[in-house]
């Protein structure tokens, strides 16, 4: 059975909760607005007073760690929330492979500096080839299928390791060089991933060591159409 943590989570993650943001600016007995609600206070008390919307709006992506391992049962409970996602016909066209162990770190990072000298040399505090984080998620599909069900199993991880205070960052060159690196089958062979499977992304995980700037996004992109 679930412990309380866990459906606290989950719960925050299912995209059922986001109906609450549609309604979150009216009162439940008469539907009428709440007065933080009205005028130009709608979208910041909107976005004040749910879980789901706050996760969403203060995620970032984070390539600076603490030198601290995240606990097993945050990441179970990341990876928990990731194969929650939607996918087509319930396939689940993944694997995900949660990386604890130092020593695949540590091991393909080395390849990882002697086959890339030059790019860690313009990296003055390089230390592993995931942005120094601490712990993986290693996420993997079928050549040339499920990318898209893998984005919406990454975005779940991200706001749910978000949710729990840490940071991640996608790493698609991470995931380019483990595939392509001769050197780097043995590691890939630890990882158990399916006959016919390659990597899709690599999630960095960890406690942020920094706090970045929010970048501005482009909402014009956004059209209505009635």
């Amino acid at each position: 059975m679930m412990n309380m943590k866990t459906m606290m989570v989950c719960g925050m993650m299912m995209l059922p909760s986001l109906t609450w943001a549609q309604n979150c600016c009216q009162n439940k007995k008469d539907k009428q607005e709440v007065p933080c609600c009205q005028g130009t206070n709608q979208k910041a008390c909107c976005e004040m007073n749910n879980a789901v919307i706050q996760t969403i709006m203060s995620r970032q992506s984070i390539r600076k760690y603490l030198d601290k391992q995240v606990e097993h049962e945050k990441l179970a409970l990341i990876a928990k929330c990731g194969v929650h996602a939607p996918n087509a016909l319930n396939k689940q066209p993944w694997a995900v492979r949660v990386v604890e162990s130092q020593d695949f770190i540590n091991g393909t990072t080395a390849i990882f500096k002697k086959e890339k000298a030059e790019q860690v040399k313009r990296d003055p505090n390089f230390k592993n080839m995931y942005r120094n984080a601490p712990n993986l998620i290693v996420v993997a599909t079928p050549k040339g299928e499920g990318q898209v069900d893998a984005g919406l199993l990454g975005e779940n991880m991200m706001l749910a390791a978000k949710s729990l205070g840490l940071g991640t960052c996608c790493l698609g060159s991470a995931a380019s060089f483990l595939n392509n690196s001769e050197a780097c089958k043995p590691y890939l062979a630890k990882l158990n991933l399916p006959q016919g499977y390659e990597i899709c992304y690599v999630l960095a995980v960890g406690y942020p060591d920094e706090t970045p700037a929010m970048k501005t996004r482009d909402e014009s992109k956004i059209e209505f159409v009635k």
